[in-house]
Formats: structure tokens, sequence, C-alpha cells
């Protein structure tokens, strides 16, 4: 989608004018321009609080083992801990403690949610690599499923392909362990802030 974002900007420009306002419309047919200036205002000072909601999300992960060693929150914060220690970029420690944030809405089908989640604010390969991180992870452990260990085959020559390696068997496979000594949720957030912040691209 092309989008012209000298108008997207003058739509959603924040202004004293329109705060606290609601458009006029009933349905979308019978909005005007003010209506949406009005309307992306408000998105535009909403879009300050979606870091909030990624950490509050993350939070909710405490509460689920899904019969693994460690609940879900350490292996996340394990996950970035080991981005983290290896010198990864803050998007990637991003993506390596949000891979599974979509856990707490539909676990078979969270790494597809969560991409579409983080979209509008990293880069496509980041995107490519949350998005299918589950079919890397087969390799480990779909022989015991009856299914293919080898579908990361199929991106083998895709840009991300080694992301996705480095993401799933070097942070990911290995962030089970809940006696390890992670880095606190805390000490994530401004990256998070950083990532997730409040110009996120149209897509």
């Amino acid at each position: 989608m092309k989008v012209d974002m000298d108008v997207m900007d003058d739509v959603m420009k924040l202004d004293a004018t329109t705060e606290g306002q609601q458009a006029s419309f009933t349905r979308m047919q019978d909005g005007n321009l003010d209506d949406w200036k009005i309307i992306g205002a408000a998105h535009k000072q909403d879009f300050g609080n979606t870091a909030d909601r990624f950490i509050g999300m993350l939070r909710q992960l405490e509460n689920a083992t899904l019969g693994f060693a460690c609940d879900q929150l350490q292996h996340a914060l394990m996950c970035a801990t080991l981005a983290r220690r290896s010198g990864a970029s803050p998007e990637h420690i991003v993506i390596a403690l949000c891979h599974d944030i979509a856990k707490v809405i539909n676990v078979p089908n969270h790494g597809p949610i969560a991409a579409e989640m983080m979209r509008p604010y990293i880069s496509d390969d980041s995107y490519h690599v949350i998005y299918n991180h589950q079919a890397f992870q087969g390799e480990h452990y779909y022989h015991y499923l009856g299914a293919p260990t080898d579908l990361r085959k199929q991106w083998k020559d895709e840009s991300w392909y080694p992301l996705a390696v480095k993401l799933v068997d070097e942070w990911d496979a290995p962030a089970f362990d809940p006696d390890f000594e992670v880095d606190s949720l805390d000490s994530f957030i401004p990256l998070m802030r950083e990532v997730f912040h409040d110009s996120p691209r149209a897509v």
C-alpha cells in the first residue's frame, strides 16, 4: 500500500483544537475531513501507549507455563538476555523478547499474530523471522509430532534466514531454564519504547 505521508501527517497532526472532540458521523460514508482530523489526532495520541500495551502483555506471560520447565515470561526474558549478551541490535533484542507475546491471545497462531502486531515498528526481515519462527523451531521437535523437521529450508535463500536461525537456535531454543538469572523486564523497557515508538509506519 502506497501512502502519501504528507497527507497522512496533516490528517493525524496533534491539534489542541480537536483534543477531546469526537467525529460527528455515525456512518463512515458521511464523514468529512474535519471528522478525520479529529480521529487522526486521537489515533496519533494513542500511539504513545503502544509500548505500554506490549509491556502489559509480556507481564501476562508470567501466568502461563504451557507445560514447559519455566513460565513464558522467564522464557521471553531469557531469550532477550541471550540476545543482549550476544551483542544483538536493539530491534533484535526486542523481537527476541516479544517473539511469543501473542501467546496471551492464541497459542497455535502466535507467530503470525505477534509479527503483525509488531510490523509497523520493525524491519521486514524481523517481521518474517517472527512470523515463521515456529516453523524454524520444528527442526528440534516436529519429529515427535509427526511433522516435517526441515520446513526452514524453504527460506534458506531469504535475506532474513540467518537471523531466524540465530533467534531460534541461539536465543529461543535454549531459553527454558527456570534458574537462569535473566535481565529484568524493567531493563528492557527503554529498548521497547525505542522500538515501539509513537510514529508507526503504514503497512
